[in-house]
């Protein structure tokens, strides 16, 4: 909760202003190399909540302009983190409005004096608004958590005998019904219950409202003539692989591209040279998910060499890229990687966790990829906003099969379904396949998680949303989640796998779980004999507080967790013969939500604890995903594989 003027347009201050900056040019991942270096911010920075009435104190008086130690008493804010758990202040649990973060940045000397080299500000993820000054002047606006924006700084670090720079980020995590994901901001009008100006933030999805820097912040360099994007398609003919490429440059029209594709020994394999072409690659090795090959998750890498002429002598560049090379099709009862039927068998996940909230952090993933393999489990959908860059690239080391969601989540006003929200949701989706199009672990984009679709403008959003979408990257199928009737989503004619959730025994039935095998069936026959397309058990599950324990089994006892599982395999394992290809059980580990009496400290439908320790659900799924990595796993292939050294999960 809250203290704020009588209206949402005063909580939102500047970001009435107009819409955020275009993104222009590519996104690839900041590497280093012979010619780009890179400057991690991670650490403590500065930060100060806007506590004003209004929420614009910070903007009205300015204070971006000097060091924000001298607007008043400050905090040290780790970075990466949500702000919401890390201090002891109750009001910033659950603030809402602007906060502000600084950071004093000590700068190389040849970036300050070196007017050949670009610098790049980059910022992993703000949630949801984000103004960015740097010394003072404004360098960037952008709309939208979860996917980074950058600016280039160059003038401003090179403009006079700078050693530092001051970065400073004004955030903002006010959800409306155009923002994604949507929210509304409802005001407490009766003096004699509420003080004045009272209001809370309502949402529609069940999860916390976690904001800040979640994602790192860094700077980095390339030339001044530099390689701006890659996008890359794959192939196969017989026992070719074909990796497609177009690069993009900026800052000359007149320069060479060489090209070549190494395989993990460092051979190699292809060359080329030019903007764009295809790599031929004789008996390629294929990316294959984890327990579907011997070898899963091989990758070569494209190594694109710019040169240049300019008037102060050459320019070069040089980037390197992971690639996979796998097909993905979708028939109408089969989801196929490279040719082979693929069965997803995984989990449902969130980036939460005790004390850094959404906060990126090394370690917690590394674990909950050893979870992963643990578990046998070869999916998991990124539900319900797209992850961290790092995430998506041990998904490609690990062969770990990826469904890359929007933040398209409780959609679910008439409001936002407006040509506003479309827009803001359209350029989303160019954001989120501009940064991830590359990775081979993903492979359909999903647009949107449990949205009203049965409401009326529905039907005209999501037919222009995936339509886009699929313009964006032909490549790969689209889907979005849904738990609506069948008969009644006006979406569902547009994907092209359907994403069901259901909770029988659960939300319904409560206790009953005799009733789930027919429920279950019935929902599959007609979500098939509709649409004619292949299903995923997208969501499904039971809530369990961990040591809870009653047999006969209760509602949020282990047994019952485990026995409503039991249930739907009963009916996945006849189905997943005919259309159903997937299910992904909600969720990896509980995590946190707001406070309600529906939830004891956040949602405990995990099959771990937040703490990453195993429920019994855990060891009931990880007997069944081996078994049927065991029955799905293709054995041999016309295309020959090697053991990697990056893909060490072999069974």
């Amino acid at each position: 909760m809250a203290r704020g003027p009588a209206g949402a347009a005063a909580v939102l201050g500047p970001l009435l202003w107009g819409c955020a900056l275009a993104l222009q040019g590519g996104m690839l991942y900041p590497r280093e190399s012979p010619s780009r270096e890179r400057k991690e911010l991670d650490g403590l920075w500065s930060f100060r909540a806007d506590f004003s009435d209004n929420r614009r104190q910070g903007f009205e008086q300015q204070w971006y302009r000097t060091p924000l130690r001298e607007s008043g008493p400050t905090l040290d804010m780790p970075v990466p983190s949500s702000f919401n758990d890390v201090g002891q202040d109750g009001r910033l649990r659950s603030f809402v409005g602007w906060v502000w973060y600084e950071r004093e940045v000590t700068l190389p000397q040849r970036w300050t004096q070196d007017l050949g080299t670009r610098v790049v500000l980059r910022i992993g993820s703000a949630h949801y608004y984000a103004i960015v000054w740097v010394n003072g002047v404004h360098v960037a606006e952008h709309e939208g958590g979860h996917l980074p924006f950058e600016a280039d700084v160059s003038k401003l670090v090179q403009s006079g005998p700078l050693s530092s720079c001051r970065i400073t980020i004004a955030i903002n995590n006010t959800l409306t019904p155009h923002t994604l994901p949507p929210g509304t901001i409802l005001y407490q009008k009766d003096t004699s219950k509420y003080p004045k100006g009272y209001f809370v933030q309502n949402t529609h999805f069940d999860f916390f409202n976690y904001a800040g820097l979640h994602r790192p912040v860094l700077l980095y360099t390339t030339p001044t003539i530099y390689i701006d994007d890659i996008t890359i398609t794959t192939g196969m003919d017989q026992n070719t692989g074909l990796v497609n490429y177009k690069v993009f440059v900026q800052g000359s029209e007149h320069f060479q591209l060489e090209v070549r594709l190494l395989d993990e020994e460092g051979k190699v394999v292809a060359q080329g040279t030019g903007d764009q072409g295809q790599l031929q690659v004789p008996s390629a090795y294929l990316w294959w998910p984890y327990l579907m090959h011997e070898h899963p998750a091989y990758l070569y890498s494209l190594e694109v060499r710019l040169t240049a002429q300019t008037e102060a002598g050459p320019v070069s560049d040089f980037y390197a890229l992971p690639v996979g090379i796998r097909t993905v099709a979708v028939t109408e009862n089969q989801f196929l990687i490279n040719g082979k039927p693929f069965y997803f068998h995984g989990v449902n996940k969130h980036e939460d966790a005790d004390i850094r909230g959404k906060g990126f952090d090394w370690p917690l993933l590394v674990k909950d990829f050893n979870l992963l393999r643990w578990l046998g489990a070869n999916s998991f959908r990124t539900s319900h906003y797209p992850y961290a860059e790092e995430v998506m690239q041990l998904c490609d080391r690990y062969g770990i099969v990826v469904i890359d969601e929007s933040p398209g989540v409780g959609i679910v006003l008439t409001q936002s379904y407006s040509n506003v929200s479309l827009q803001h949701h359209l350029e989303v989706m160019e954001e989120l396949v501009r940064r991830d199009k590359n990775h081979p672990a993903v492979v359909m984009w999903s647009v949107a998680n449990e949205p009203a679709s049965y409401l009326k403008p529905a039907g005209y959003y999501f037919k222009t949303l995936i339509a886009h979408t699929k313009d964006l990257d032909p490549s790969r199928p689209v889907t979005f989640v849904t738990n609506s009737n069948y008969e009644a989503d006006l979406g569902a004619p547009y994907v092209d796998v359907i994403c069901v959730n259901s909770y029988y025994s659960w939300y319904q039935d409560y206790g009953h779980m005799e009733v789930i095998q027919l429920q279950l069936a019935t929902q599959f026959e007609k979500w098939y004999r509709t649409y004619q397309k292949p299903i995923i058990q997208s969501e499904y599950g039971a809530e369990t507080i961990a040591g809870f324990h009653q047999d006969p089994p209760l509602m949020f006892s282990e047994e019952y967790q485990k026995g409503l599982l039991e249930q739907y395999h009963l009916v996945l394992d006849q189905k997943r013969k005919e259309y159903v290809v997937g299910e992904l059980i909600w969720n990896f580990a509980d995590f946190m939500t707001d406070q309600s009496p529906q939830r004891a400290m956040g949602n405990k439908k995990g099959i771990f604890t937040r703490q990453r320790q195993p429920k019994g659900a855990a060891f009931l799924l990880r007997e069944r995903y081996w078994k049927l990595a065991n029955e799905t796993r293709y054995h041999g292939s016309a295309v020959k594989s090697q053991c990697v050294g990056n893909s060490p999960f072999t069974f």
